[in-house]
């Protein structure tokens, strides 16, 4: 899968967020992606992170094998140490 495919996927999900995602061993099929979305606001960590499994898909199970996820409200990524 490329990663303009997967972080449109995402972004479809969640309009407005901030969706960064990045190859990170070339191949295709492993990817780390940030999610910064309002949807997750009131929402445990698993929830987060089922929610942007279903924006995925089928390609949870087909094309993509690992997926490591960050997830946040924008409030929390305004707090993140620069």
């Amino acid at each position: 899968m490329d990663v303009n495919e997967l972080q449109a996927k995402i972004a479809a999900a969640f309009p407005g967020a901030r969706v960064e995602v990045k190859d990170f061993t070339g191949g295709g099929d492993h990817f780390d992606a940030l999610v910064v979305s309002e949807k997750f606001e009131g929402r445990s960590l698993v929830e987060r992170h089922q929610m942007v499994y279903r924006a995925v898909g089928d390609a949870m199970r087909q094309a993509v094998h690992a997926l490591a996820l960050k997830t946040l409200t924008p409030s929390q990524y305004d707090n993140l140490p620069r």
